[in-house]
């Protein structure tokens, strides 16, 4: 399947506010998305098919990037497009001198957690009860740059 990896703008909030309540417990509201989009610490990308497939939020401060939220529609899982934002993400933040890139995760979810560590992302520690509806751990993976 072709897609391309381009810059959220304002038009794709209305499918990304979908995704974030098919992937999500709390999820962000259209708002919160937009603010996003006017905030100079975000960069929000979105890989494109006929439609916006998925997308990753990235915050950058003081030379560290904080991935926000990864996320695909179901219909578009497992053909790269979850891979390609990662890759995207760490690109810009390194492009932007970040010395590193950093996210947590549910640690029941082995898919997500299978494709961090194949990019190079490593396991940096636990939050415990990070995560509500359910309960659950939230594992840190970070990515050094030059590594």
């Amino acid at each position: 399947m072709n897609f391309t990896i381009e810059k959220m703008n304002i038009t794709h909030i209305p499918q990304i506010a979908k995704l974030e309540k098919e992937c999500f417990s709390q999820p962000w509201s259209e708002n919160a998305l937009s603010d996003e989009l006017k905030n100079e610490n975000s960069h929000f990308l979105v890989a494109v098919c006929d439609e916006a497939a998925g997308y990753i939020g990235v915050q950058e401060i003081c030379g560290e990037a904080y991935i926000t939220n990864v996320a695909v529609f179901e219909k578009y899982r497992k053909l790269g497009i979850g891979r390609a934002l990662i890759r995207a993400a760490c690109d810009g933040a390194q492009s932007r001198s970040c010395e590193f890139i950093t996210l947590e995760v549910r640690e029941s979810n082995a898919p997500a957690i299978a494709l961090y560590e194949s990019e190079g992302f490593e396991k940096a520690g636990i939050r415990k009860n990070f995560y509500s509806s359910p309960i659950e751990n939230g594992v840190i993976y970070t990515k050094y740059f030059g590594k």
